[in-house]
């Protein structure tokens, strides 16, 4: 990867899940999008603004789902000639929430360290936004060496304690949040950031106590910005031109839908119909306070919907007891619950109506990371009641433009309220400070400034955590050719001609790549290397095509992404005890068996391999059969083998098959020999490999072990 010619920072920003595109965001559809969403993509396009910075990359995932817009499967967006929103497919095209998209990561890794290479060129740094992304940008850093930057949003053991104060079973938050992969990734993410965005100096604490990993002296505060150009105060507006116009009369004619008295001061509360949100506590204190009905009326936006019926479980349940409050108190006439909002132009409008009024925002969460619509407010001119949890803290310390309160308690929501609507002299008191205070505190260009000047720090210094395999990382980055050999009977077993193998691969050029496919475990695959000094290969394929590791200067580190590709349907301990009952099987002993490997020793029986292949299809158990050498039988899960192997290797790391020569000896080495890779056959081979004569790309040597592939290196004229 080549760095002439740079003109500036190349930058990409990773934010999964949720709906992002490059205008009018969603804001609200779903849990998914909201703060953040609008926090990362203001942040990329801010950042596209600066001299210093030559490319902004939002990297997000690809959505290709009838329900919504056809904006979402566009795989690059030009947001600006600076700025790019690069969409990924992972776990498929349907939309889907966040908690369930931990098992498509490692998905998401693989094709986003093919869009690398395909790209040729490696980012300065990255930075990660909630814990998804987090797990993603790891992989990224360990394999690269990518100075790493993340923001959590919010944390999972912080919602995990208010989950369970709240009343839910751990049974019910796993199956539905799936906290502990979500907690053990944070922790994996604060050892290996570089440095740890916060919005307010209360989120620092939060993490500090909960997490193990969370070192102080990787946090920054640097609070987010605000488009100052859209949220203009309601009494520096001027003159309303055609648009505006016509927009405030569309909302005056929403409210008339709603409300009896369209004149009073409104009460205005933006968020997402969330439990933690808190909704119901806000409709609580304006339900039980007559006065207050008198004095004021009520506007809950929350979200977008278009039938409750049909929206998730918490949202759903939520809105529902909107309604039911709302009918309790008998709010008919007073309180307004729009069905949607253009978030993007109607908002800062909604912002500006409220003030004009003389009204109240109100921010009830019980628990708040950071609190944008409480800025959004302060610079509309909009006096804010808020909860005092979390970041409002900061933020009314800063702008002093509202009065934070316990919201557990809806008296206090209330008392709030009322004692703003009543004292003019103070809601006026309020409404300049934020509209002055915000400038100083939640501007984009603060934001970028302090962010680059941050960021500057650690690209001079490069201090990265020492556990990583960066050097291995870059060399596959760049690697066009790939060397795989068998071990047993094809690499060893002729020592003049493995010494002749190993001096071809002390003379390669590093973008030729070394490693080995084996059916030995990795403990033994790594000893016969050893004793026979070999150099040691970029990486593993063992345990028949199992399992995969990259070296690190001799250490092995496991390939997550493999994992999680070949666990789909395997089912090891149905498939043992089903098997149990056939005598001419014989379970190896407990070294040779693998997590995704189940091995026996039995004889060259046809008809016996047939009965294990018919018992299997007849239980639906998916899965791979490899006899070889006469007398072993493995089973692996289905999407496992050598070949498969190679073949998901040269698809990350984006290495063309016809540049893969392989070299094997045995019915193990099938798969990989077969197809568009180069396949070398060395003269020593077994039986079951004799119907691969005259095959495609399948050339058999006539000499033997390693002679034999290096005869196929000359035939091929590889190392050209």
């Amino acid at each position: 990867m080549s760095d002439n010619n740079r003109k500036g920072l190349y930058i990409q920003l990773y934010s999964i899940h949720g709906l992002i595109r490059g205008h009018n965001l969603e804001l609200g559809r779903d849990a998914d999008t909201g703060g953040q969403t609008k926090y990362v993509f203001e942040l990329a396009n801010t950042l596209s603004m600066h001299p210093e910075v030559e490319k902004i990359e939002l990297v997000t995932r690809r959505i290709d789902d009838k329900n919504l817009s056809k904006d979402y499967s566009v795989p690059v967006e030009k947001v600006n000639d600076k700025f790019d929103i690069i969409r990924i497919r992972a776990g498929g095209g349907k939309y889907i929430r966040k908690e369930l998209l931990w098992n498509h990561l490692e998905e998401f890794i693989d094709k986003s360290i093919k869009y690398l290479k395909d790209k040729k060129r490696l980012p300065d740094f990255i930075h990660s936004h909630y814990a998804d992304a987090g797990h993603v940008c790891i992989e990224l850093t360990k394999f690269f060496g990518i100075p790493f930057i993340h923001t959590s949003h919010s944390i999972g053991k912080d919602k995990l304690k208010k989950l369970l104060e709240d009343g839910a079973s751990q049974e019910m938050i796993e199956k539905r949040y799936k906290m502990s992969q979500r907690i053990q990734s944070e922790e994996k993410i604060f050892y290996f950031a570089d440095m740890i965005v916060t919005s307010t100096s209360q989120e620092i604490e939060n993490h500090i106590i909960n997490y193990q990993n969370a070192a102080r002296s990787k946090f920054k505060v640097i609070p987010p910005g605000l488009n100052l150009e859209k949220f203009i105060p309601y009494n520096e507006i001027g003159q309303q031109d055609k648009q505006t116009a016509l927009l405030i009369d569309h909302i005056n004619n929403e409210y008339n839908k709603f409300f009896v008295n369209i004149d009073k001061p409104l009460i205005l509360s933006l968020c997402r119909p969330d439990r933690r949100k808190n909704i119901s506590g806000l409709i609580t204190a304006y339900g039980e306070d007559k006065a207050l009905q008198k004095k004021a009326n009520l506007a809950i936006y929350a979200g977008i919907r278009k039938d409750i019926l049909t929206m998730e479980d918490n949202e759903r349940e939520v809105l529902t007891e909107i309604l039911l409050l709302m009918d309790k108190y008998n709010l008919y006439g007073k309180m307004a619950i729009p069905k949607t909002h253009d978030t993007n132009i109607e908002v800062p409008e909604l912002y500006r109506m409220a003030a004009r009024s003389g009204g109240v925002f109100v921010n009830a969460a019980l628990s708040e990371t950071f609190g944008l619509t409480l800025i959004e407010s302060a610079a509309s001119g909009l006096p804010v009641v808020t909860t005092k949890d979390g970041g409002p803290f900061d933020i009314i310390e800063n702008c002093k433009h509202g009065i934070k309160v316990d919201v557990s308690d809806s008296k206090n929501i209330s008392d709030a309220l009322n004692r703003i609507l009543d004292n003019k002299s103070l809601w006026k008191e309020f409404s300049e400070n934020g509209i002055n205070n915000v400038k100083k505190f939640y501007t984009w260009q603060n934001h970028t400034l302090k962010y680059l000047d941050e960021v500057k720090k650690i690209l001079s210094t490069q201090t990265k955590v020492q556990n990583t395999f960066a050097e291995t990382g870059r060399k596959l980055l760049d690697m066009e050719k790939l060397i795989v050999s068998d071990i047993d009977y094809t690499l060893i077993g002729d020592e003049p001609a493995l010494n002749d193998f190993i001096k071809i691969l002390n003379g390669m050029s590093s973008k030729i790549g070394f490693g080995v496919a084996t059916g030995r475990a990795v403990e033994s695959a790594i000893e016969v290397i050893k004793e026979n000094k070999i150099p040691m290969p970029d990486f593993f394929i063992t345990s028949v095509g199992s399992e995969i590791y990259y070296n690190y200067k001799g250490e092995l580190v496991y390939s997550n992404g493999w994992d999680a590709h070949i666990s789909h349907l395997w089912q090891r301990n149905k498939i043992v005890d089903l098997l149990s009952k056939f005598e001419f099987l014989k379970y190896q002993e407990k070294q040779n068996q693998r997590t995704f490997k189940i091995s026996y020793y039995t004889s060259n029986d046809p008809q016996n391999l047939d009965k294990v292949r018919e018992l299997l299809i007849k239980n639906k158990i998916k899965c791979n059969l490899i006899f070889s050498h006469d007398q072993f039988l493995d089973i692996l899960p289905y999407r496992a083998s050598k070949g498969k192997a190679i073949r998901y290797l040269a698809y990350r790391w984006n290495i063309p098959f016809e540049n893969i020569l392989v070299a094997g000896d045995s019915g193990n080495d099938m798969e990989m020999l077969k197809g568009d890779l180069l396949g070398v056959v060395v003269a020593n081979y077994s039986p079951e490999l004799e119907e691969l004569k005259g095959s495609r790309r399948i050339y058999f040597s006539n000499k033997k072990f390693a002679a034999g592939i290096n005869d196929g290196i000359n035939h091929y004229n590889f190392m050209n």
